[in-house]
């Protein structure tokens, strides 16, 4: 379509732009060449160059023969009737002239003139456009979306308690566009979110146990809701037989907390046939804030964990601030 249009052009036109073009790429891409060492490249440019080439001739034999004297035309000899004899001679009127006004040709230069300037101000245009003109992208990535709500059927969990929320609804919960800021990585985006509406391990999916979890370069946040009936200072005691260390009781929204440490499993899945996989191993410790359901803690508590693969973890501070920020907003504050 593009070779089309350019072959509607004028010849004055079309030729200067070709070269203008030919030009301009065959020179970058030699530049770009020789500066990265890519012999493909390298002959790319040459192709251009040459191309350039070709056509500066065809203009130059142009011009030339628009220069060369155009031969004279030929006159045609006028017929001449002769007379009769009786009659006397007579001067036959002179026939009308009639004037040939020859064609005025364009001027090739001044068409060669605007091409250039036209491809000039369309490349300006091209170049300052993003400059000048507003955009609402400032070049900074975009974080990542929670994925839509898919029709499945939710676990029969879900049916027997109607407060629980389910993946989709803890995941634009907790994909904040201040998450990264609690963590005190303010100028990362994330790059991976999720939510699942599972039930919770060992009670045969009676008890539905929904999911979110936002990952960054640094940090991994997941955030899991239990809607069991072990309340939070049962859990305290289970934590005493476990191997939770650092175990902090408080207080987050008026209700019942606690602060634990602990680690993730790291689990190596084989998708290429042959073995499973390998054992199931204790992956990077985790930093993770409970917090009831209520605060009569009846039963039913939230999670929200906080790891890196490097080990780090950051102040308890953080899990406070991502607790009183997602807490109040997942749908109908039922945590």
């Amino acid at each position: 379509m593009l070779g089309f249009l350019v072959r509607l052009l004028p010849f004055w036109v079309r030729e200067p732009l070709l070269i203008l073009v030919g030009s301009v790429f065959g020179v970058r891409i030699m530049y770009l060449a020789h500066r990265d060492g890519e012999w493909v490249a390298a002959a790319i440019g040459l192709v251009f160059l040459v191309f350039t080439a070709v056509r500066v001739h065809t203009v130059a034999r142009a011009l030339r023969a628009r220069r060369a004297p155009a031969p004279a035309a030929e006159v045609a000899p006028a017929a001449v009737a002769l007379a009769a004899p009786a009659a006397p001679a007579a001067i036959a009127p002179a026939a009308p002239a009639v004037a040939v006004a020859a064609e005025k040709e364009p001027n090739a230069w001044g068409q060669a003139v605007a091409a250039v300037a036209v491809f000039a101000a369309l490349g300006a245009a091209l170049w300052l456009g993003p400059h000048l003109l507003p955009s609402d992208d400032d070049g900074a990535p975009r974080a990542v979306s929670c994925a839509g709500e898919e029709d499945e059927e939710l676990p029969g969990a879900y049916r027997k308690t109607p407060r629980a929320v389910t993946g989709h609804e803890l995941c634009n919960a907790l994909n904040r566009p201040d998450l990264a800021q609690l963590l005190g990585t303010p100028a990362e985006t994330a790059t991976a979110v999720s939510g699942t509406s599972n039930t919770a391990p060992l009670t045969d999916g009676k008890v539905a146990q929904p999911e979110a979890e936002v990952q960054f370069d640094t940090y991994t946040v997941n955030v899991s809701v239990t809607y069991n009936e072990l309340s939070i200072a049962q859990y305290v005691k289970l934590m005493e037989y476990g191997e939770e260390t650092d175990v902090r009781t408080l207080s987050v929204l008026g209700r019942p907390a606690v602060l634990a440490s602990g680690h993730t499993m790291k689990i190596e899945i084989n998708l290429g046939g042959g073995s499973s996989g390998g054992p199931v191993e204790q992956g990077p410790p985790a930093r993770t804030l409970s917090v009831a359901l209520d605060a009569k803690d009846r039963g039913g508590y939230c999670d929200i964990t906080v790891w890196s693969t490097s080990g780090a973890l950051p102040d308890d501070s953080a899990l406070l601030d991502i607790a009183e920020k997602v807490l109040p907003t997942i749908p109908d504050h039922t945590v």
